[in-house]
C-alpha cells in the first residue's frame, strides 16, 4: 500500500548531529547527491542485521549464568548481571515436569509461593511451546540453560519483527527503526523475560494501523494485550485521537478486533481453568510494592508501610489524574498530536505510576519512543539512565545476597535515575505535542506518518473553538520551517 503523503526518505545523518558524528564510523553523513538507490541494501535490511547483532551481543552478555551463574548459588547471577528469569521458571513453574499451564497446579516442591503459572495466557502458551523443544532433564545435565536458549531463538524472532515494524511504520523515516535495532537497554534486557512477544504484537498493531488498517490493529491489540497488559492502554490514545478527527468507526473496528482477538484466546481458559487464567490478575492486585518503583523508595526513606490495597488505590488515582492530563493534550492542542506520541506518553505514565518496574519493561517504551521522539540526543540520554538502573538493580541484589554490591541508598539513586531519564524523555514529547516546530517527524509537513486513517484528516472536534474546517498537516504546520502542503487526507475505510 502506497502512503497518502509519500516522501522521499529521510536520513537522519543529515538532520541529527548525534546520527552525523556516529555516520563518521561508516563514511560519513550522506551527501546530497545520494540517491535512493545509492546503496543495494535498502534500510530495514541493514536494521535487521543490526537487531540480530544486538540481541546476540545480549546474549554474551548473559554468559557468565548460562555457564554456570543460574545454577551454582544466588550472587553470581547478580555480580556478572546476568540474571533471567527464563531458566528459574523452567523448573519453578512446572515446565521440567511437562505440566499444562492454568490446568494443573505447581507443586509446592517445586513452588512453595506460586500454584499456578502467573503470566498471561498467550505468554504462557509461548513458554508452553519453548519447553516442546528442550531436551529433559535425562539427556542434558541442565536443561534450564537449553530452555533459555530455545527461549532465546523465538525471542529473536520478536525482536526481527519489532525492528520491521518500527522501520516501517513511517515510510518517509525508515532509519529511525536503527535507535530500536541499536538501544543498550534492548541488548542488555531482552532475554530477561517474555516481554518482547507482546512488544512485538503491539509494533505490529502500529504498522497495521499506519497502513489504514484499522481491525487488524484491532486484533493485534488484543493478542498483544493477551501476553501482557500493557497494550491495551493503546486503545486511549486511538479513541481521542479518533474522536477529534471523526474518525470514531475506525476506532470501533479496532476495539472489536481487540475484544475479539483477547476473547478467543482466553475464553478456553477462562471457561476450563478459571482459577488457573485469574492468577495473573490476582498475581497483580496482590502483589506488594517492589523493586524499581518510586513507591519502593518512599516506603524505605520513610515510616510509611503502605497496605497492597492502599497502593493498588493511589497508583489507579494517579494513573487516571495522568490519563484526564492526556485527554486534554489531545483535545487541547492546536494541532492533534501523533498517535506515536500520545502512545508512548499513557505507557509511560503506566510505567512510573506502577507499583513495580522490572528491568525488561523498557523494551515497552523503546518501540515507542523511537516513533515519538527520533532524536538520538534525547534518545540516548534516557538509554543511559536505564543502563544505569539495570545495573543497579543487580548490585543491590547482590549485596542482599551477600556479595559486594550496592548498599539501598546507592539503589535508590539508580531509581531517580530511571526516573527521571524517563520523565525526561516525556517532557520533550509532550513540548513537541504543544510547540510541533519542535517536532522533529513534521518538520518536512508530515502530519501523523504512523497515523493512518489520522493522517490528514480534519479536526471535527477540540477544546479550542474551531474557527473553520482545515486539514491536519496543510493548517497545524502553522511556524512549522519547511512546511509543505498534503494531498488529500486518506478516507475512513477498512
Amino acid at each position: 500500500m502506497v502512503h497518502p503523503d509519500a516522501r522521499p526518505a529521510v536520513r537522519p545523518s543529515q538532520q541529527d548531529e548525534v546520527a552525523a558524528a556516529g555516520s563518521e564510523l561508516l563514511g560519513g553523513p550522506a551527501g546530497r547527491r545520494a540517491g535512493p538507490g545509492g546503496h543495494r541494501w535498502p534500510p530495514v535490511r541493514i536494521i535487521v542485521l543490526a537487531m540480530l547483532g544486538t540481541f546476540v551481543l545480549g546474549m554474551v552478555q548473559k554468559l557468565p549464568c548460562a555457564r554456570r551463574g543460574w545454577f551454582e548459588g544466588a550472587a553470581t547471577q547478580y555480580t556478572h548481571a546476568c540474571y533471567s528469569d527464563i531458566p528459574h521458571l523452567y523448573t519453578a513453574r512446572g515446565f521440567a515436569d511437562g505440566l499444562i499451564p492454568y490446568f494443573q497446579r505447581i507443586p509446592e516442591e517445586t513452588s512453595a509461593t506460586m500454584e499456578f503459572l502467573e503470566y498471561p495466557v498467550l505468554t504462557g502458551m509461548f513458554m508452553e511451546l519453548a519447553s516442546w523443544f528442550t531436551p529433559s532433564a535425562g539427556l542434558v545435565d541442565r536443561p534450564g540453560q537449553y530452555y533459555w536458549l530455545v527461549n532465546a531463538g523465538l525471542l529473536l524472532i520478536c525482536a526481527i519483527a519489532i525492528a520491521v515494524c518500527v522501520t516501517r511504520t513511517q515510510p518517509h523515516r525508515p532509519w529511525d527503526g536503527l535507535l530500536v535495532a541499536l538501544a543498550p537497554a534492548f541488548a542488555l534486557t531482552a532475554t530477561i523475560n517474555w516481554d518482547l512477544l507482546a512488544v512485538a504484537l503491539t509494533a505490529a498493531a502500529l504498522l497495521m494501523w499506519s497502513r489504514g488498517r484499522p481491525l487488524a490493529a484491532g486484533v493485534l491489540i488484543g493478542l498483544a494485550t493477551a501476553a501482557k497488559l500493557y497494550p491495551l492502554l493503546l486503545l486511549g490514545p486511538l479513541l481521542l485521537l479518533c474522536w477529534r478527527a471523526a474518525r470514531l468507526r475506525a476506532f470501533t473496528r479496532t476495539l472489536g478486533g481487540a475484544v475479539g482477538a483477547w476473547a478467543a484466546v482466553n475464553l478456553p481458559f477462562i471457561l476450563g481453568a478459571t482459577e488457573g487464567w485469574a492468577k495473573f490478575y490476582t498475581f497483580s492486585q496482590e502483589r506488594p510494592v517492589d523493586f524499581g518503583s518510586f513507591w519502593l523508595i518512599l516506603s524505605h526513606r520513610t515510616d510509611w508501610q503502605p497496605e497492597v490495597d492502599a497502593v493498588n488505590d493511589w497508583a489507579t488515582l494517579l494513573m487516571l489524574a495522568g490519563c484526564g492530563a492526556l485527554a486534554v493534550l489531545a483535545l487541547g492542542a492546536r494541532r492533534r498530536p501523533r498517535l506515536a506520541q500520545l502512545a508512548f506518553l499513557v505507557v509511560a505514565l503506566f510505567i512510573l505510576t506502577n507499583k513495580v518496574y522490572s528491568p525488561q519493561y523498557v523494551l515497552w517504551l523503546i518501540p515507542l519512543a523511537a516513533l515519538a521522539r527520533p532524536r538520538w540526543r534525547d534518545f540516548l540520554i534516557w538509554q543511559g539512565c536505564e543502563v544505569v538502573y539495570f545495573l543497579g538493580i543487580w548490585f543491590y541484589l547482590a549485596e542482599n545476597a551477600g556479595a559486594s554490591g550496592l548498599p539501598p541508598g546507592g539503589y535508590h539513586l539508580a531509581i531517580v535515575a530511571h526516573l527521571l531519564g524517563t520523565l525526561y524523555l516525556c517532557v520533550l514529547v509532550v513540548r513537541d505535542v504543544l510547540r510541533p516546530e519542535h517536532d522533529i517527524v513534521r518538520r518536512d509537513g508530515s502530519d501523523d506518518p504512523g497515523g493512518g486513517v489520522l493522517d490528514g484528516a480534519a479536526d471535527a472536534f477540540t477544546l479550542r473553538r474551531l474557527r473553520r474546517p482545515t486539514r491536519g498537516p496543510a493548517a497545524a504546520a502553522v511556524g512549522v520551517p519547511g512546511a509543505s502542503a498534503p494531498a488529500a487526507p486518506p478516507a475512513d475505510r477498512p
